[in-house]
């Protein structure tokens, strides 16, 4: 009979208040030991957007080194991995549950999580990298149409962009929430248009007033071969910028935004967007993101040795 080795497993809702909307995510805890190859495996057999793997962080005062990985790909970078791994190691006792805040190991290096313990739900807050502005996709028809949408759906004056504050994204601003709940995400009409552009995931969104978008985020074509996501943290720092910097929202010294997204999907999340500027500056020199998280399940993984 083969060896087993066991882990605990926690499945939580990131980006939401209620169980079963949301991102779900699963966290392997101590997973220290496990190869690639086997958290790749397992991260297949969750079959979730993500799942993350808690192992000894390397530097001293730090929370923990996270690893997470897609059924397919290994990501440096991830939104709701980072805020609902910070929500489990909170709830498992493994950072102070009086924590302002904490550091998690990642891919691209540190990563802060800020915990609001003010108000109802507690809110995890994580810190994005510098914010980088990439290359203007010119080809709006082209754009448009492998999208399933016309160009007069896209927000005039307002460019299709990739930005990234560690994992890239293509930034397309429409016209209606109407228009982005019509879009379709068509793997090979995608990769089409944005192959010269690195191929990565499409970020849709329409203002609908109040500082608040609507969004969808399709990644069929890409390295994450995620047909659509329901809630993006990684992108949704970045959509704040861009849309300050296109006039879809005003500038000012401390920018608050709501992006929902995952509705047309059924999961319904709602992300916290929070950019300050200096004065002068043409990009904020802060970016976090924030959500409640909902505990799921918790199971036990048994790994043969």
């Amino acid at each position: 009979m083969a060896l087993e080795r066991r882990f605990r497993l926690r499945w939580v809702d990131v980006f939401t208040e209620r169980a079963f909307a949301g991102n779900p995510l699963a966290v392997v805890l101590h997973a220290d030991g496990l190869s690639s190859t086997q958290m790749q495996a397992i991260a297949r057999e969750t079959n979730l957007s993500e799942t993350t793997f808690v192992l000894t962080p390397e530097t001293r005062g730090h929370a923990a080194k996270v690893r997470i990985f897609t059924p397919y790909a290994e990501l440096p970078f991830a939104g709701h991995p980072t805020i609902g791994t910070g929500w489990v190691l909170l709830n498992e006792g493994l950072a102070a549950a009086d924590s302002d805040s904490f550091t998690l190991e990642e891919g691209v290096g540190p990563i802060r999580v800020r915990v609001d313990h003010g108000g109802g739900a507690l809110v995890l807050w994580m810190l994005h990298p510098p914010v980088k502005f990439g290359d203007v996709i010119g080809e709006r028809s082209d754009v448009a149409t492998a999208l399933g949408l016309k160009v007069n759906d896209l927000l005039a004056d307002v460019p299709i962009q990739v930005l990234s504050t560690g994992a890239p994204f293509a930034y397309v601003a429409l016209e209606s929430p109407r228009a982005v709940d019509a879009a379709i995400a068509s793997g090979k009409a995608l990769t089409s248009v944005l192959d010269a552009y690195g191929s990565p995931p499409v970020f849709l969104f329409a203002p609908v007033g109040g500082r608040r978008f609507y969004s969808r985020m399709f990644g069929p074509h890409s390295a994450t071969r995620i047909t659509e996501d329901p809630a993006t943290g990684s992108a949704s720092g970045p959509l704040g910028a861009f849309a300050v910097r296109y006039g879809v929202i005003p500038r000012a010294e401390q920018v608050s935004v709501v992006s929902e997204q995952g509705t047309k999907m059924g999961r319904q999340s709602f992300v916290r967007i929070e950019l300050s500027y200096p004065a002068g500056a043409e990009v904020p020199d802060r970016i976090e993101v924030g959500g409640s998280v909902v505990p799921v399940m918790t199971a036990e993984l048994a790994v043969a040795e």
